[in-house]
């Protein structure tokens, strides 16, 4: 019953306070050993079978050490007293989640943004996406919010849960071990992920590791939101012909099952560093892409969040006792 309510606590830390600014989080901590690897790897090797064998590595270390070292900080705490390792355990675990942080960075750009104040809506948004800002329209900015809440709504906040509830299943580890496992893998994807130059062959492993790690958990999303939405069968056929034609086999899917829905078009032209990129249109342009819009994508993220913790717990307390 303690991973139940640790998950339970995780959840209700995320949405009351999130990751409060200046706190120490385990992503950096991930972030610092990514880039002292990259740095000494790309220094050390020279060739792409090297940078490979790096990269395998380095996934390999930061993934499986990241799981190992939360687990020994949890047992270590409850070894001092049990109620130190439950809230260890949670403060952990919560921090996986990026539930309230999506929202927070969503409001931040909306808010100058419905108030008329382009330039300042363009630099906060920088703060969020990889795509140049400087000369975004009006309508661009909300369509790179709303790309930004659907792509994250995956990686960020379910595939984290996700991770959580089969670690609440497997004995000894709880879920905790296994979400910040898969959020090194996270990390390592955004951090050195890239099919460009220096991270070409260092980051091959990380990438396809995130997308194997995430392909399940996006799907069940994706059905999970079909569902709550109320027309699953009209959203899965237009996921069916519209998110396929994504390079990615994950956020292709997660962009367009919130376009289906909301009955807008994602994708389109992007600008990367002054180069031009175009992105699979995805969904059908019924409606522009306004504030309302992005706050129903939030609300549909928490909804799905809760179904599966909703469900989580009531297979856990149907299940004879585990612990």
């Amino acid at each position: 019953m303690t991973s139940v309510v640790v998950l339970i606590i995780a959840a209700l830390l995320d949405y009351l306070i999130g990751d409060p600014w200046g706190w120490p989080h385990p992503v950096q901590f991930m972030g610092w050993v990514i880039s002292r690897f990259t740095k000494f790897s790309l220094q050390l090797c020279q060739n792409s079978l090297t940078q490979r064998l790096a990269g395998i590595v380095l996934g390999i270390i930061l993934i499986i050490g990241s799981g190992v070292v939360g687990f020994l900080i949890i047992q270590s705490a409850r070894w001092v007293h049990p109620l130190l390792g439950v809230a260890i355990d949670s403060i952990l675990l919560a921090s996986c989640f990026a539930g309230r942080s999506l929202r927070a960075a969503a409001v931040a750009v909306l808010q100058p943004l419905t108030a008329g104040d382009l330039a300042e809506a363009r630099k906060i948004l920088s703060n969020y996406v990889g795509r140049d800002t400087q000369n975004l329209s009006e309508p661009e900015i909300s369509r790179a919010i709303l790309e930004t809440v659907a792509e994250n709504a995956t990686d960020g906040v379910m595939a984290p849960l996700f991770y959580a509830i089969v670690g609440v299943f497997v004995p000894v580890v709880g879920p905790t071990p296994l979400a910040l496992a898969y959020k090194a893998s996270s990390t390592l994807d955004s951090m050195v992920g890239y099919r460009e130059a220096p991270y070409t062959y260092l980051g091959w492993f990380s990438a396809r590791l995130e997308d194997c790690l995430t392909w399940l958990p996006c799907r069940l999303t994706v059905i999970t939101l079909a569902l709550l939405s109320g027309k699953p069968i009209s959203v899965w056929q237009i996921c069916g012909r519209d998110a396929i034609t994504d390079p990615s086999p994950n956020s292709g899917w997660s962009e367009c099952v919130y376009a289906a829905i909301l009955g807008v078009q994602l994708g389109g032209t992007n600008w990367y560093r002054g180069v031009a990129k175009q992105k699979p249109l995805l969904g059908d342009a019924i409606y522009p892409i306004t504030a309302t819009c992005i706050q129903n994508a939030l609300r549909l993220t928490r909804d799905c969040f809760l179904v599966w913790l909703e469900v989580a717990i009531a297979i856990f307390l149907i299940l004879p006792n585990r612990e």
